[in-house]
C-alpha cells in the first residue's frame, strides 16, 4: 500500500486520521499523538515523550504514509526494526529495515524498491546510517523526515547512553530540507533538554505526554522466599504473556528453571547468552510459543509485543526510569496488566556493589540519587501512580488511583502512625539534625556502637525508643516519612531535618502513612481487572488466540501482528456474525481484514454453533480463582531421577551428598509434582495398612494424634508419604 499526500500543498491532520483508520483500524488519535503528528506532517522539528504504549510509532508512521518521499527511522535494535517492518508490511505498508542480517542481494533488492519510489519507511541503526556510504545514497533519494527511537540514547544523562547516538547531529548539516523528530519512552527535563542540543534541533516543539499508565497496577512486595512468590504470580496469570526480570544472570536460570518444573513455558534471556540461542527464546516469546520470558535487567531486550500482561521484578531496578521502561512493556494495548516488584534491603547494597565496580565508578553519585529515588518508592505507603507521575515531573491529582496496592489497601498500615512519627521526629531533633538515616535509625533502636557512645547519643531521652522494632523498621520508617515530606534529606552528607510539616507533625497535626515492616495483607486481583474481559467468552479467546499463533507461525512474524489481544477480545465479546461485521472491529484495517477477516470469522461461526452461542452478542464470564501451586527447587529437581527409579531416602541421600532430612523434604515434592499414587517405594506394605487403618486419628489435618497413636514407631516421615499418595489418588 502506497498512500497518497493530500492535494493540499501540506498534508492535514484528517488525511492522517483517514490513513489512521485505512491502515490500523482505529477510528481516534491517542492523547498527543495528534499534537505530534502535525509537527512532522508540517516539517517542524521536534520532541515526542510518550511512555512505553503510548503509541510513539504511530506518531511517525501515519504522517510518512501522509507525504511524498521516504521517511528514514532511526533504530538500535535490529530485533525491534524487524518487528515494526514486519508489522507495517502485514498492514500492507511498504517498509524495510537495513543492518547487518541482510546479505548483499537483499540490499541490493531494498536499494531498487527505494529507487523506484516504493518504501514509505525505512528503518536504519545509527552505525549504519551515518556511513558514508548510506549518507551519500540518501542524499540522492527523496527522503521527507527522519525519526529518531529511543531518541534518550543520545544523552549522556539518560538511562541507556549510546556513544554512537552523538553522530546523528550530522543530519541537520546533510538534509538541511528534512525535518527530524525524536521520539523516546523515557526522558527527564535535562536528558529532553540534551536531546534536543544534541541533534541540533531547529525551534523545536517538546511534547510531554501523560506519563501515567492507568491500566497498569502496580504492587511493591518486600521479599519473603522469592522464587515461591515469583512462581504464586506467574501461576495467577497462567497462560498469559509475562516478563520476569532478575539483577543477576544466575537468578536468571534458576527462576526460568523453576518455572519450568511447573510446566510452564518460561525461556531465559541475557547477555552471558549465545546471540542465536537470544534471539531463539526471543522469537519463541513474541511468537507465542512460549508465555514467560525471564531476563537481566541490564540487558535491553527490544521487546515491542503488545499482549504483555505482566511484569515481575524479581529484584530492584536501579532507577525510576528504568523502571517505568521495564515495567511499561506491560499492557502495551492498554487492556489492564499487573506490575509486581519484588524487593528487599539486600538489592540496593547488590547494586551499590556493582555501581562501584563499574567503568563510571569514580562519578556515580547521580546513580546512586536515582537509586535511593528507587528504594523510596518501594519502600513508602504512596500512591505508587502518584509517586512515578510526579519523579517525572508532573502532577497527579487523584487521591486515589484504585491501581496499586496502597490504594487498593493491601499493604498494612501501623495503628497509630502520629505517635511513632513523633518518636523519630524528636530522635531526629535530639540528634540536632546532623546525621544520616543510619545514625538516627540506631539511635532510635538503642544500637551500643562505639560511635553512638562516643557522641553521648545513648544518653538522649530518644535512644532505644524504637528498641523492640529494631534498625531495619526505623530505616524503614526514617525513609517513608522522607518521601512523604515530613524530614528532608539534604548536603553532602545527606543529614536528615524536619521540614515545615515535619514540625507540625510534632504536634501531631499531620496524616503520616507508615506500614507494618515484612508485612501486606492478600493480594487479589484488582476488582477492575475484569472489567475488559466483560462479555468475552474465554474459550472462543483461548480459540482465536490458537488460530492466531498458527498463522504467525506460517508467516514467520511475531503474533501479535497478526491481531492484538484487545482485538480478539472484541471479537470474542461482539461474535460478528459477517466479514462486513468483522471490518467494524477496533485493530481490524483493510489489510488485515483481506488477509485474516474470513478465517477469523470462520473460527467465530465454528464455535458459536458448536457452543450454540448467539452473536452479536456480551456475556459476562464468571473468572474462576486460580490455585497456588509450591516452586520446586532446582536440588530438589535434580532428586526427582533418582526416585523414578525407585531409590529410598537413604540412598539418594548418599548419592547427593545431602542430609536425609532435606532429601525427604525432596521427596514430598517429588510425590506431589508426579502425582504417585503407590509409596511402596518407601513405605512397607504393613505399615502402609496402619497408617490408612486409623486415618480418624487425623484431626483437622494434623498427623500429630496418628504419629502418638503409635508411640513413634511410624515416622512422620511414612505417615506423609502414605497420606500424600492417598490424596494423589483421589484428585
Amino acid at each position: 500500500m502506497k498512500m497518497r499526500p493530500s492535494s493540499s500543498s501540506v498534508p492535514t491532520l484528517e488525511n492522517a486520521q483517514a490513513v489512521l483508520r485505512e491502515v490500523w483500524g482505529y477510528d481516534a488519535f491517542r492523547p498527543l499523538q495528534a499534537d505530534s503528528i502535525e509537527s512532522v506532517l508540517q516539517q517542524k522539528d521536534s520532541l515526542t515523550v510518550l511512555p512505553t504504549g503510548g503509541g510513539k510509532s504511530i506518531c511517525f508512521q501515519a504522517p510518512a504514509l501522509c507525504v511524498d518521499g521516504m521517511a528514514v527511522v532511526v533504530s538500535p535494535l535490529i530485533s525491534l526494526m524487524k518487528d515494526q517492518v514486519d508489522a507495517l508490511v502485514s498492514n500492507g505498508v511498504s517498509s524495510a529495515f537495513i543492518n547487518s542480517t541482510l546479505s548483499l542481494s537483499e540490499k541490493r533488492d531494498i536499494a531498487e524498491q527505494i529507487d523506484r519510489g516504493e518504501i514509505k519507511l525505512l528503518y536504519v541503526a545509527p552505525e549504519g546510517l551515518l556511513s558514508d556510504r548510506m549518507l551519500d545514497y540518501l542524499k540522492k533519494s527523496n527522503v521527507s523526515f527522519f525519526a529518531i527511537d529511543e531518541a534518550h540514547c543520545i544523552s549522556a544523562w539518560g538511562h541507556d547512553f549510546r556513544p554512537e547516538y552523538r553522530g546523528l547531529r550530522i543530519l541537520k548539516h546533510e538534509f538541511p530540507h528534512a525535518s527530524v523528530h525524536a521520539f523516546t519512552a523515557t526522558a527527564s527535563g535535562p536528558v529532553r533538554d540534551d536531546i534536543v542540543s544534541q541533534l541540533g534541533l531547529a525551534d523545536a516543539k517538546v511534547m510531554v505526554g501523560d506519563f501515567d499508565r492507568p491500566n497498569l497496577t502496580y504492587r511493591m512486595i518486600r521479599a519473603n522466599k522469592r522464587l515461591q512468590q515469583v512462581a504464586d504470580i506467574v501461576e495467577k496469570h497462567r497462560g498469559e504473556s509475562g516478563i520476569v526480570y532478575c539483577i543477576s544472570r544466575k537468578e536468571v536460570e534458576r527462576t526460568a528453571l523453576a518455572l519450568e518444573q511447573m510446566n510452564c513455558t518460561a525461556l531465559a534471556y541475557h547477555a552471558g547468552m549465545s546471540d542465536r540461542d537470544r534471539k531463539a527464546n526471543q522469537d519463541a516469546f513474541i511468537k507465542e510459543k512460549c508465555d514467560v520470558i525471564v531476563a537481566t535487567v541490564a540487558f535491553g531486550m527490544g521487546i515491542d509485543k503488545s499482549n504483555v500482561r505482566y511484569v515481575i521484578h524479581s529484584g530492584m531496578p536501579k532507577s525510576i526510569e528504568h523502571y517505568q521502561q521495564e515495567s511499561g512493556r506491560a499492557g502495551r494495548d492498554s487492556l489492564e496488566s499487573e506490575c509486581v516488584l519484588i524487593y528487599s534491603g539486600g538489592d540496593v547494597v547488590t547494586w551499590k556493589r556493582i555501581m562501584e565496580g563499574g567503568d563510571n565508578a569514580h562519578d556515580n553519585s547521580g546513580a546512586l540519587r536515582s537509586l535511593e529515588a528507587m528504594n523510596a518508592l518501594c519502600t513508602s505507603p504512596v500512591c505508587r501512580h502518584k509517586a512515578i507521575v510526579e519523579y517525572f515531573g508532573q502532577t497527579y491529582t487523584s487521591d486515589n488511583c484504585g491501581a496499586c496496592d496502597v490504594c487498593l489497601e493491601e499493604v498494612e498500615l501501623v495503628e497509630d502512625p502520629i505517635t511513632l512519627s513523633q518518636k523519630i521526629l524528636s530522635g531526629v531533633i535530639r540528634t540536632q539534625e546532623r546525621f544520616g538515616i543510619a545514625h538516627n535509625a540506631k539511635v532510635l533502636a538503642g544500637s551500643n556502637e562505639k560511635r553512638i557512645r562516643d557522641l553521648g547519643h545513648d544518653q538522649l531521652s530518644t535512644f532505644g525508643l524504637l528498641a523492640d522494632e529494631g534498625v531495619a523498621a526505623a530505616r524503614l520508617w526514617i525513609d517513608q516519612l522522607i518521601q512523604q515530606g515530613y524530614l528532608l534529606q539534604t548536603g553532602e552528607y545527606q543529614t536528615i531535618s524536619l521540614s515545615e510539616s515535619g514540625r507540625r507533625l510534632i504536634r501531631r497535626d499531620g496524616n503520616p502513612k507508615l506500614t507494618v515492616p515484612g508485612v501486606s495483607k492478600s493480594s487479589p486481583r484488582r476488582s477492575v481487572s475484569v472489567d475488559s474481559w466483560d462479555g468475552v467468552d474465554r474459550g472462543l479467546f483461548a480459540a482465536l488466540r490458537e488460530l492466531r499463533s498458527r498463522l504467525a507461525s506460517e508467516r514467520n512474524v511475531p503474533a501479535y501482528i497478526i491481531f492484538g489481544d484487545a482485538t480478539l477480545r472484541e471479537f470474542a465479546r461482539c461474535r460478528p456474525d459477517s466479514i462486513e461485521r468483522v471490518a467494524l472491529i477496533k485493530g481490524v484495517g483493510e489489510k488485515k481484514l483481506e488477509d485474516f477477516g474470513l478465517a477469523f470469522l470462520e473460527a467465530i461461526n465454528d464455535y458459536c454453533t458448536t457452543a450454540n452461542l448467539q452473536r452479536n452478542v456480551s456475556t459476562v464470564v464468571k473468572v474462576e480463582p486460580v490455585q497456588k501451586r509450591e516452586v520446586i527447587r532446582p536440588n530438589a529437581f535434580a532428586s526427582f531421577e533418582h526416585f523414578r527409579a525407585g531409590a529410598s531416602i537413604e540412598e539418594v541421600a548418599e548419592k547427593m551428598g545431602r542430609a536425609k532430612s532435606t532429601v525427604t523434604g525432596y521427596l514430598q515434592s517429588f510425590l506431589q509434582n508426579e502425582k504417585i499414587t503407590d509409596s511402596s517405594a518407601w513405605v512397607d506394605e504393613q505399615t502402609k495398612t496402619k497408617i490408612l487403618s486409623h486415618l480418624h486419628l487425623l484431626e483437622e489435618g494434623k498427623m500429630k494424634p496418628m504419629y502418638e497413636f503409635f508411640n513413634g514407631e511410624i515416622s512422620y516421615e511414612s505417615i506423609r508419604i502414605v497420606l500424600t499418595c492417598k490424596r494423589n489418588a483421589e484428585s
